[in-house]
């Protein structure tokens, strides 16, 4: 289907806009309004939480004041929207006006309440002025504007208008999100909505949806998210565990969400499937660093008592995970804390990685550290890695190796990955090692 021009512009907010500014902003917010509740407590005042969006019971004429600014507010809304239908028609592209426009109409549309943006949706529904698709976009936005602070909300607005949202993806975004967010404060609804309304909207209650709603409940209680895999009937559970663990920012987070998900395997009778759910979790620590960075992360691996097998799932997750400024420190740290072929790998895909983003770093790096067998892994890599734009340098690092199968692996890997534009020094290079 084609998407008009104003319908891609309200998608466009919605993608960009709502993804990026909103989200700094409600976090102030949501900050500023606990404080405010907090402040009231204390001085006697009880503010109803029920009414989130209007915590101050407002007045009847109050009230039908809002309603009025709901009614104006859509139909300048429409107007911009033919606005911009009509500059489609002419094959056209808004200018830098209509552009700020734009965000006026986000900056208004996040100010109103829940029951003036069901006002305003039922303006658009009405209206014969728009195409099909523009009007779906701004029902659709008006309905995204509420999924991070009012999810219910948005979803029982969704429910109104989900006639509107079969040609498009923008149902799924509304329904993924809303659920995300309200399974951080009620799990339970969310879940309770999801098997209420999965026949309803089965193209739309999907596992990817129902992902979002486990790493939300994961936010509060990583136990109850562990039990919703089985409970929402995953097909493929290790994304589902992945969301979880990713959700886990702080040391004590991660504690919680590890000792959860121990409990989880606990409960799974198949051994594959436990070995393979233990090996995706522990390595999606690693995928996902602590903040406080090499220190903070080998403390709390120390204290988790991981077992043989979860240091090395562990491991595995390291690469394209670390900070360039810490690779060295968690190299050395595989190479005490790994068995040495398991060590050998890891230190490899490591360097590799380290390499490919800064060589010069990694270059230095080896340079000072001590000898021995973390050493010879990681020039082994570092070697192999470089060999393409810098065979010379490359050979240099291999002949540092000790004499035997990895050197002698490592030059010829050096040769078969030297640049075909140097044939003479290739060419000397082979004859000068011995290469078949």
């Amino acid at each position: 289907m084609k998407i008009s021009l104003a319908a891609s512009i309200l998608i466009l907010l919605v993608a960009a806009l709502f993804g990026v500014q909103n989200q700094q902003r409600l976090t102030t917010l949501r900050t500023s309004h606990a404080k405010l509740v907090a402040t009231a407590a204390q001085l006697g005042i009880s503010v109803d939480l029920t009414h989130a969006a209007d915590p101050v019971r407002i007045t009847k004429r109050e009230r039908e004041n809002k309603d009025a600014d709901a009614k104006l507010a859509a139909a300048e809304f429409i107007a911009f929207a033919k606005e911009m239908e009509a500059i489609e028609e002419k094959g056209g592209q808004p200018d830098e006006a209509q552009q700020k426009r734009s965000m006026a109409i986000f900056d208004r549309m996040m100010s109103l309440d829940p029951a003036q943006l069901k006002i305003i949706i039922a303006e658009f529904r009405a209206t014969k002025d728009l195409k099909n698709e523009t009007r779906q976009g701004l029902i659709g936005f008006s309905i995204m504007t509420l999924s991070n602070d009012h999810p219910q909300a948005a979803l029982a607005l969704f429910t109104e208008s989900s006639d509107l949202f079969k040609e498009n993806g923008m149902g799924t975004d509304v329904v993924s999100s809303s659920l995300a967010m309200w399974a951080r404060d009620d799990p339970m609804a969310a879940l309770e909505w999801v098997k209420t309304n999965s026949a309803k909207f089965p193209d739309l209650i999907t596992d990817d949806t129902k992902r979002g709603l486990i790493a939300g409940a994961a936010i509060q209680d990583p136990k109850l998210a562990f039990k919703l895999i089985s409970e929402l009937g995953i097909k493929e559970p290790s994304q589902s565990i992945a969301s979880i663990i990713r959700t886990a920012k702080t040391l004590d987070e991660r504690t919680a969400t590890l000792n959860a998900l121990r409990e989880h395997l606990a409960t799974l009778p198949d051994e594959n499937a436990r070995t393979e759910a233990a090996d995706n979790g522990v390595r999606n620590f690693a995928s996902n660093l602590a903040e406080g960075g090499f220190e903070a992360d080998t403390q709390w691996i120390a204290a988790a008592n991981f077992t043989p097998a979860e240091l090395a799932s562990f491991a595995s997750g390291l690469y394209g995970s670390i900070k360039g400024d810490e690779n060295g420190k968690w190299i050395e740290w595989l190479g005490e804390k790994l068995p040495a072929n398991k060590a050998a790998e890891n230190i490899e895909n490591l360097v590799r990685n380290w390499t490919q983003n800064d060589y010069q770093a990694a270059g230095k790096w080896l340079s000072t550290s001590t000898e021995g067998p973390t050493k010879n892994a990681a020039i082994r890599s570092y070697a192999q890695t470089v060999a393409e734009y810098e065979p010379a340098s490359a050979a240099q690092w291999a002949m540092t190796l000790p004499p035997g199968k990895d050197r002698d692996q490592t030059l010829k890997h050096i040769y078969q990955n030297w640049p075909e534009n140097d044939s003479t020094a290739k060419a000397a290079f082979k004859q000068e090692h011995g290469i078949e």
